[in-house]
């Protein structure tokens, strides 16, 4: 297969347990909780759709059902408040509903992100694909959303992109990190990248966040990826082999984003779109 296809579809790894979270997340997913008044993964949702992406693939876990329900008609609150002044508020998720395809499989065993993307290639098959992480929630008022960006990027490079910003170097030890050679403003092909490294080990102080776009032959790379960092599956391991061959580029999005995995972000976010919304 060509990785000549357009981005038709994106992959949500929403497995986790959110446990920074708890007690809030012991029976509502993480990816459910809401920035004012709607869910993290639907901000993520609309960012697919921004990018004209129509076909949501989402890899859940137990207790993960009310991502399903969330995407599809609640048939008793349509009645309920139908003809109402209330009914307005389902206007933004009906349109979603209507307008994409949602798709579901399971990740078993907790074992890395790399492993989670790895779940969805049944979902995903043979073609390039995006990933959002709904944990990072991001939003560019000047213009195209970050997925754009990237796509249109894609349009162009036609392999592996990660969206990168920069960091305080105290703070690498949270991140994958990237290193490499700029050849155009704010776009960077890889060299290396090292799954959170301490500030002296690492190779610059970009920090790759919850934006991919990833060519169909990094099921196979997972596939043979060994146990890194954690324990876990990395996916910055999957793609430093991929860099290696020079098929991954880095780029600096324009936009704010804002790590809603960490309750300061979280608050930070809803801050800043409370104050958008005024």
């Amino acid at each position: 297969m060509s990785n000549n296809m357009k981005i038709r579809k994106c992959l949500f790894p929403a497995a986790g347990y959110g446990t920074r979270f708890l007690p809030a997340t012991k029976a509502i997913p993480k990816e459910m909780l809401p920035v004012l008044t709607k869910p993290l993964l639907q901000y993520g949702v609309e960012e697919a759709i921004s990018a004209n992406i129509e076909t949501m693939a989402i890899v859940t876990g137990r207790g993960k059902r009310a991502i399903e329900d969330h995407f599809d008609i609640s048939y008793e609150l349509e009645h309920q408040i139908k003809g109402t002044s209330k009914e307005h508020y389902l206007t933004e998720i009906r349109d979603v509903i209507t307008n994409c395809t949602f798709s579901y499989t399971r990740q078993i065993e907790m074992k890395g992100l790399g492993h989670a993307i790895s779940c969805g290639e049944t979902l995903i098959g043979d073609e390039p694909f995006a990933v959002i992480l709904a944990d990072d929630l991001c939003d560019n008022e000047d213009g195209e959303s970050v997925l754009s960006q990237m796509v249109k990027l894609y349009e162009k490079y036609k392999c592996s992109i990660v969206a990168v910003e920069e960091i305080p170097l105290e703070n690498t030890n949270k991140y994958g990190v990237i290193a490499g050679d700029e050849i155009e403003d704010d776009v960077i092909r890889v060299t290396n990248m090292v799954e959170k490294p301490e500030p002296q080990d690492a190779p610059s102080n970009l920090a790759i966040i919850g934006r991919y776009i990833l060519t169909p032959n990094i099921f196979d790379i997972i596939k043979d990826t060994k146990v890194g960092r954690g324990g876990e599956i990395q996916i910055t391991d999957a793609l430093l082999t991929q860099a290696k061959q020079g098929g991954v580029i880095a780029y600096r999005f324009k936009g704010t984003r804002f790590d809603c995995g960490s309750v300061d972000g979280f608050v930070e976010a809803t801050n800043y779109f409370y104050d958008k919304q005024k």
